[in-house]
Order: structure tokens, then C-alpha cells, then sequence
């Protein structure tokens, strides 16, 4: 059975998300600062040397949870994230980066040799609301089911890149963290969030 790690979950992303899932917050500036910054913790951590997590801005300031998802040549290298809002953006943003580059258990470590063949995708994600499951909006939010100590989330994309509906992706966020399919109706809390997804390829 799959049981989150307090608020860290690596999740599998099958391709490019939609990234017309939520509103834009984040100013194409912010978005550059924020991928530039994924690239520049998984690079100095290979190189064994410090870069400041002293945001530039109160907004990248702000705590918010967030998932850091890398690739190679279109394969999904790492993904890895924090649920809850634990520390600033620009904090959550370099802790992910690195953990999905070295700490995400289905891939080997990154390497030097690959870090320039590296795409970053960024999801920020909305604070948690509960939901009820009736309005659950495929392709808006995503959702994390618990139970009994159990937790699974998946987000908003991972519908629309199945082809769920609305049945189909609860039951498959009860199966992430290992519970019954039906959970969502009995007694399992459901929560939703909307996530910003960005990457490397979104911005000029």
C-alpha cells in the first residue's frame, strides 16, 4: 500500500501537462525566475556549492506547496513534490528540484553529463479546500484522498491525460494511497487544489 511521506509525494506524470488547467498568477518573470532556479539547485548541488534561497519577491515568498517534475528528451526523469505549503515558494522550489533529480526511488540519481539535456515542469499548487465529491471539476482540480493514515494525491492533469471522468479519477486517488476504490464514499477526506503548471517550454 502507498502512503505519502508527511507532505512529500513523487508521482508518475505520463507526458506534457495541460497547462490551461487553472489561472495564471505567476507573471512570466516570476515563472523564469522560478525554472531558472530549479536548473541552478540541481546544478549546484552536483557542483557541491550554495545558492541563496532568499526570495527576490514577497509573493515568491509566500508558502505554497509545489511539485518539481524533470525530463530528459521528453522521458520523465523525477517527480517530486510538497503537498502542503511547508516553506516559501522559492524554498520548495530548489528543496523539489533536487529531490526529484536525486531522491525520486524509481530513477537513479542525476547525473552531471545529463543536466543540460534537463526540462523542468514547475506545479504550483492552490491551499487545500475540502470538496464534496459531486463537484469535483475534472481537469481543474486536483484531489488528495485520506484515510486511516493513508494518503493519495493526484493532480489536476493526471485526468485529462488518462481520459478519467469524474468516478474514474476519484477511485484512482483512493487507489494512490492504497485504499479501496469506493473510500471517497466511505468516509475517506477528499480535498482539492488547482495547481499553475509551467515549464521550460512556456516561457521565452
Amino acid at each position: 500500500m502507498s502512503q505519502l511521506p508527511e507532505d512529500r509525494a513523487g508521482l508518475h506524470v505520463d507526458d506534457s501537462p495541460d497547462r490551461n488547467a487553472s489561472c495564471q498568477e505567476f507573471t512570466s518573470e516570476e515563472r523564469k525566475i522560478l525554472l531558472t532556479l530549479a536548473h541552478e539547485a540541481i546544478a549546484s548541488a552536483l557542483e557541491k556549492r550554495e545558492i541563496s534561497s532568499t526570495a527576490p519577491s514577497s509573493h515568491l515568498d509566500e508558502p505554497r506547496g509545489a511539485f518539481t517534475t524533470i525530463y530528459i528528451e521528453g522521458d520523465l526523469r523525477g517527480c517530486v513534490g510538497y503537498v502542503f505549503p511547508a516553506m516559501s515558494l522559492y524554498r520548495t522550489v530548489i528543496e523539489t528540484a533536487r529531490s526529484a533529480a536525486f531522491d525520486d526511488m524509481r530513477f537513479t540519481p542525476v547525473t552531471a553529463g545529463e543536466t543540460d539535456r534537463l526540462t523542468v515542469s514547475l506545479s504550483v499548487l492552490s491551499p487545500l479546500q475540502t470538496i464534496k465529491p459531486e463537484d469535483v471539476e475534472v481537469g481543474r482540480h486536483g484531489l488528495l484522498v485520506a484515510q486511516h493514515g493513508f494518503r493519495g494525491l493526484l493532480l489536476p492533469q493526471v485526468p485529462l491525460e488518462h481520459g478519467w471522468d469524474r468516478m474514474t479519477f476519484l477511485e484512482q486517488t483512493c487507489r494512490k494511497a492504497g485504499l479501496p476504490l469506493d473510500a471517497w464514499r466511505k468516509g475517506a477526506s477528499l480535498q482539492a487544489f488547482t495547481a499553475e503548471l509551467f515549464g521550460d517550454g512556456d516561457v521565452t
